[in-house]
């Protein structure tokens, strides 16, 4: 029986007998095997693209789940609002726009929208 082994630069065939071919045959499928299995187990860090998902940041997470619901009870609350308040609300807080450019675009005074704007901010503090 003939064995073949690969080298980067050549290939060697050695001439063995059938029993040590068969045992040659079946260590390199158990090395073969082995290395499969340790290779499934473990994962070099040279393999894998660490990002800022993978590594701890410098961001406080507690803050952020804070804010967040934060955030949260906020909405709810802005949807409590008629849709004339939350529109308000959102374009002079959202949308940073000033009651005069809120005035000009509806046609409208503008210490009647800052008024309407604190009426919303009354009513949404009593929703918070």
């Amino acid at each position: 029986m003939k064995i073949k082994y690969e080298f980067a630069n050549e290939t060697v065939e050695i001439e063995v007998d059938e029993q040590w071919g068969s045992v040659l045959i079946d260590l390199d499928r158990q090395e073969y095997n082995n290395n499969q299995t340790e290779t499934r187990r473990h994962c070099s860090l040279d393999a894998i693209n660490l990002d800022e998902n993978w590594l701890p940041s410098d961001e406080n997470t507690e803050l952020s789940v804070l804010q967040r619901l934060d955030n949260q009870r906020l909405y709810a609350a802005i949807a409590q609002l008629n849709p004339r308040q939350q529109s308000l609300i959102c374009r002079v807080y959202f949308e940073g726009l000033s009651f005069a450019d809120i005035a000009r675009a509806e046609g409208r005074d503008a210490s009647g929208i800052a008024k309407a704007t604190a009426r919303a901010v009354k009513k949404l503090k009593k929703f918070l």
